[in-house]
């Protein structure tokens, strides 16, 4: 890899990268008003809990209802939320030609998302995280110019 995009706030250089990106995508049926609302909705079975998550107003909003003790997240989550990611990054990047364009232009480019925030998901700011959202945008790339 020739060099490093870093991404964090939506707002921001590369922020449609951000799974807070105001972008809409269509998966089980359901308009989903950004990858974030759909991923964090996916932490539950039960579709009124889910409903509850695509209706709120925001990414931010979203994230935080799912730290309520009153929404315990399913048993199998840490074992399948890299797939969700998956799915949903294909979403995204499948169903909108000008994100799938600019993500195929970062070329052989390491994603990093870069905040000291989220060790899992992101670089912990200092390269030290797993950096699972670069990755996972890195195999979706990978995926779309085949």
């Amino acid at each position: 890899m020739s060099k490093s995009i870093l991404f964090y706030e939506e707002f921001l250089a590369n922020g449609y990268l951000s799974n807070f990106a105001s972008c809409p995508i269509m998966l089980k049926g359901q308009l989903w008003p950004t990858t974030e609302h759909y991923y964090q909705a996916q932490k539950y079975i039960d579709s009124e809990t889910q409903e509850i998550i695509r209706r709120t107003p925001s990414p931010m909003n979203a994230k935080e209802l799912t730290r309520l003790p009153q929404y315990p997240p399913r048993s199998d989550w840490d074992a399948i939320k890299d797939d969700v990611m998956r799915d949903v990054l294909l979403a995204k990047f499948s169903q909108h030609d000008h994100l799938r364009t600019l993500l195929l232009e970062t070329g052989d480019a390491n994603l990093v998302e870069h905040t000291a925030n989220d060790d899992y998901w992101a670089d912990a700011g200092d390269g030290s995280g797993k950096n699972r959202l670069g990755k996972l945008l890195m195999e979706v790339r990978e995926r779309l110019m085949q």
